[in-house]
């Protein structure tokens, strides 16, 4: 069979997190097809490992907060027809969207519109159990299958007749907890017993924008009393060259690597984090290492959100465990002073950074999802519905 009659799967994210587990995914249908499917749609590195020339660069998508989407918002409606447009031309056997509900689901609603008969196929839940559940009426009105990562999730929406695959959350193949730190430290310099803090301030422009200035005033602060200390700060391509011309005059030398084996390598090498709220953080509960996390949006859209949702974390290590493992550092109490305080605690505290590792383990349990890997799981859900057949 010749490879322009392989199935197509047109694979859609709007964000760098969403990136990974889509790139994740990608590969688990090649080695369940033997190579046999063929990818369109929009991703970033991840996925273009994979295979996948983006029509779009992710940057355009890759936006957080109520307000600071405003902006973007023609750019995104743009986008959205002319993937709808693209799906109608090249007639995929499934569309699967990944996280980026404010964006993938208005796709899938137009999708709804024209009438096109492709399966639809949505992986990672919107958080309906932390904002009004009658978003999940929505999500099964405009998809044919929704994959979710925890256990909790799919009763909010089987009630309302869609159909639900628990398969995990695919963070514990990532790799994360198999970095090599002494490979990090002797290719960068870094001396064995220097104090090494890993600095990870988002994957969306506005979101370095917020944390960096803090971040680096930590940093600073923490220097006073641990000559020697380093930084290493991992980023991806939608953010490196703010990121790179942002720390040229830091104070302590600075690391900045690409990469998924540059970032688990640093993690390995780093006696501690601080990390903007998201999936990276859960790179570092796998790895282990002992970290926080902080958040910054304008203040009308944090007025917004504590009006809107009624949860009492956003880590996602918190919100499963129901307890503060991992400190959360976010909107006004998100300065430089506080976050070199609660970084100070973390590196100077034992028994702190293992209870950390202790809530790590106890929270991936929960992620794994029963036998099988993640993605596995997550592609036999695709293939299925490319097949036609009815996944209940």
């Amino acid at each position: 069979m010749s490879e322009e009659r392989a199935p197509l799967v047109f694979i859609v994210t709007g964000e760098p997190s969403g990136d990974l587990l889509g790139g994740r995914l990608m590969e688990a249908l090649r080695e369940a097809t033997g190579g046999h499917v063929r990818f369109a749609g929009i991703g970033g590195e991840s996925m273009a490992e994979q295979g996948l020339d983006s029509l779009v660069d992710l940057s355009d998508l890759a936006v957080m907060g109520f307000l600071e989407v405003l902006p973007k918002a023609r750019r995104i409606l743009g986008i959205v027809r002319d993937t709808v447009d693209e799906i109608a031309r090249v007639k995929p056997d499934v569309v699967v969207t990944v996280d980026s509900w404010g964006f993938t689901g208005r796709l899938h609603k137009a999708i709804r519109k024209r009438g096109l008969p492709v399966a639809q196929v949505h992986y990672v839940a919107p958080m309906v159990w932390a904002w009004k559940e009658k978003r999940a009426r929505s999500v099964a009105e405009r998809v044919d299958h929704l994959m979710c990562l925890l256990p909790n999730e799919p009763p909010y929406f089987e009630r309302h007749g869609l159909a639900c695959t628990h398969v995990g959350h695919s963070i514990i193949e990532s790799g994360a907890d198999a970095g090599d730190g002494d490979v990090f430290r002797a290719a960068h310099g870094i001396p064995a017993q220097a104090p090494l803090l890993c600095v990870l301030p988002g994957s969306r422009r506005v979101e370095v924008s917020r944390l960096l200035p803090e971040f680096r005033g930590a940093v600073e602060r923490l220097a006073v009393d641990r000559p020697g200390l380093r930084v290493a700060i991992p980023t991806v391509a939608t953010v490196a060259a703010d990121v790179e011309a942002a720390v040229a005059d830091w104070p302590v030398p600075v690391t900045v690597v690409r990469g998924q084996r540059a970032r688990y390598d640093a993690f390995a090498a780093c006696d501690g984090a601080m990390a903007a709220s998201g999936t990276v953080a859960l790179e570092l509960a796998m790895a282990g290492v002992p970290h926080l996390v902080a958040y910054r949006v304008s203040a009308l859209s944090a007025w917004l959100f504590r009006r809107l949702t009624t949860i009492r974390y956003v880590n996602l290590v918190n919100l499963t465990l129901d307890r503060p493992v991992v400190p959360e550092i976010l909107q006004e109490a998100c300065t430089a002073e506080r976050l070199a305080s609660e970084t100070a605690r973390l590196l100077d505290d034992a028994s702190l950074r293992a209870g950390q590792r202790k809530g790590f383990a106890e929270a991936l349990v929960r992620f794994r999802g029963g036998a099988g890997s993640p993605s596995a799981k997550a592609a036999a859900v695709v293939l299925r519905a490319m097949g036609g057949a009815r996944i209940y």
